[in-house]
């Protein structure tokens, strides 16, 4: 752990985001680590009707590919390239508890200054403010510390759930990408949605708790 905090290239990482309080619980960012396997495997297994649907296909079977023997190499590319600066890998904790991971990646600095944010969270904590606390709290990471511009994320148009989420945390729509990801077994199109630091007043999560939202208690 100490290697992994000298060598990160990253403003602002490993560190923890949070907590956030959200009609669910407490809310935090932590990093993802190696011990994470079991919790990860059980939900990701006991979820799969529900976020399947949602994320990119690949030629391994579902419950192959979330065995917690799959964890440890996804853990540590994950690690490495966070420690190359290219991305913020996240566990969403619920009052202390895995419930789902934030993800922050392609990260680039200099003139662009960007990176695009993804998530996914178990559905025992859905309908409780949990995905969008942890959306706030990566975006005031991503323009704060971590020094961004503009965070992105793609979201099919049918996922009226997630699009909500976007929405309450500011993003806008920018365009449709057509038949932008192989997601579920087809290639499915895919909405741009966009935020950057000039259209935040104050911060993402003092937005939320202006508008009753959220709490920092």
């Amino acid at each position: 752990m100490n290697l992994w905090r000298s060598t990160s290239l990253h403003p602002g990482w490993p560190m923890l985001v949070g907590p956030l309080r959200v009609p669910a619980g407490a809310v935090r960012l932590r990093p993802v680590r190696m011990r994470d396997a079991g919790q990860w495997s059980k939900i990701r297994l006991a979820d799969r009707a529900y976020l399947e649907q949602w994320e990119p296909s690949t030629d391994l079977d579902w419950a192959a590919r979330h065995t917690m023997a799959s964890w440890p190499p996804v853990c540590s590319g994950l690690r490495s390239e966070a420690r190359k600066g290219r991305m913020l890998p996240y566990v969403i904790e619920l009052d202390g508890q895995f419930c789902g991971q934030l993800t922050i990646g392609n990260v680039t600095h200099g003139a662009l200054r960007s990176a695009w944010i993804g998530y996914w969270v178990a559905s025992s904590a859905t309908g409780g403010g949990v995905a969008t606390g942890a959306l706030a709290l990566g975006l005031d990471h991503c323009f704060g510390l971590v020094k961004l511009h503009r965070v992105e994320a793609t979201v099919r148009p049918e996922n009226a759930a997630s699009r909500a989420v976007l929405a309450k945390v500011g993003f806008r729509e920018e365009g449709l990408l057509r038949r932008y990801l192989n997601v579920d077994g087809s290639w499915r199109d895919h909405l741009l949605v966009a935020l950057t630091v000039e259209e935040i007043s104050g911060s993402v999560t003092s937005s939320l708790i202006r508008n009753g939202r959220a709490s920092w208690k």
